[in-house]
C-alpha cells in the first residue's frame, strides 16, 4: 500500500500525449521552494482550504497541538461548519491503482499519452512503484517524474521498468544543493548519468527559481554536466509566484528565503551559448 494526494486526468504538462498524473506522498528532499508541500509527508494528512474559511478556529480545536504547529485530525473534518478539511493521503495497493488506472487506458494510447508517476517523490517508495509498473506493462505508456534522490539500486529497478523518464536538475553546486533542498545532490548526479547511458526515453527539467537555480554559474554548470552526458535538450519551468498558497492548506506560512519577486532568469542565452536547446514549459 501506498498514499496518493492526487490525481490528474487529462494533463498535457507531465510527459508526451494526454495523460493521468499520479501523485505519491512522501519526499526525501525539502525544497525551499516547493509547489507540493502536502506530498512531502508519506504519512495521511487532514487539509483545509483557505478558500471561505470562516477562521471560526473549529478545525484546529478539533486538532492536536505539535511542535510545529497544530495538526489537523479526522475530527477536523466533522468540526469545520463549512467542509473545508478533508483527507490527503489515500491508501492504494498496487492492484487498487493500477485498476485505475487502466480505466482510461484506451483515452491515453490513442495520442501516444499515457500515464505518469509524480509527487512528492515516486522513487520514495520504490517497491510499490515498480508493482504498479508491472500491473501497467505493455497496456499503457508509464513516465517517472522524479528529482533523482534514490539509492542507486532503487533507481535501476524502476529504469528497467518505465518507459520515459522526466528529470530535474536543480543545482550541480553540491553545497548549494544542499542548502536549497535538503541534501546533497552525490545520488541526483549518478542517476542521472545512469539514465543517459541507458536506452530509456527522457527529458531534462530544470525549475527555474530566482537568485537559487536561475544564476549564470549554476544553468552554466547544468548545461555543461548534460553535454558532458551527451544531452542537448532542457525543460525549464518558470517559478510559480502563487505556489506558497498552497502552504496554508496544510497550516504552514510560505517563507521562502529568496527574492520571489525578482525577475527570472531564462537562461536561453546562457543555454544557447552551450549548444544546448531550451524549450520553456
Amino acid at each position: 500500500m501506498s498514499k496518493v494526494f492526487s490525481i490528474e486526468e487529462f494533463s498535457t504538462f507531465d510527459g508526451p500525449g494526454i495523460r493521468m498524473t499520479v501523485f505519491l506522498k512522501g519526499c526525501p528532499l525539502d525544497c525551499v521552494w516547493c509547489h507540493n508541500p502536502e506530498g512531502k509527508s508519506p504519512d495521511t494528512e487532514y487539509v483545509r482550504s483557505p478558500n471561505g474559511c470562516l477562521g471560526c478556529g473549529a478545525c484546529e480545536r478539533a486538532g492536536i497541538k505539535t511542535s510545529d504547529g497544530v495538526k489537523l485530525t479526522a475530527d477536523s473534518v466533522n468540526a469545520c461548519p463549512r467542509n473545508l478539511v478533508r483527507k490527503c493521503g489515500i491508501d492504494y495497493s498496487p492492484a487498487d491503482l493500477a485498476e485505475k488506472i487502466l480505466k482510461n487506458a484506451a483515452v491515453l494510447n490513442l495520442n501516444g499519452g499515457g500515464v505518469t508517476f509524480s509527487g512528492g517523490e515516486p522513487l520514495f517508495d520504490t517497491d510499490f512503484l515498480c508493482e504498479c509498473i508491472k500491473l501497467l506493462k505493455n497496456k499503457v505508456h508509464v513516465a517517472v517524474q522524479t528529482s533523482g534522490y534514490a539509492p542507486e539500486k532503487n533507481f535501476q529497478r524502476v529504469l528497467e521498468l518505465a518507459d520515459y523518464f522526466l528529470y530535474d536538475l536543480k543545482i550541480i553546486d553540491p553545497k548549494l544543493h544542499k542548502k536549497y533542498c535538503g541534501a546533497f545532490n552525490t545520488l541526483i548526479l549518478k542517476n542521472y548519468r545512469t539514465l543517459a547511458n541507458s536506452k530509456v526515453p527522457f527529458v531534462t527539467r530544470v525549475p527555474l527559481i530566482p537568485s537559487v537555480t536561475d544564476t549564470e554559474e549554476n544553468l552554466t554548470a547544468i548545461a555543461s554536466f548534460i553535454k558532458e552526458n551527451n544531452v542537448n535538450y532542457v525543460e525549464t519551468l518558470p517559478y510559480n509566484k502563487f505556489a506558497g498558497s498552497k502552504y496554508a492548506l496544510v497550516l504552514k506560512k510560505y517563507s521562502p528565503c529568496f527574492d520571489e519577486s525578482k525577475p527570472v532568469n531564462t537562461g536561453e542565452n546562457i543555454f544557447a551559448r552551450m549548444g544546448v536547446t531550451a524549450r520553456k514549459m
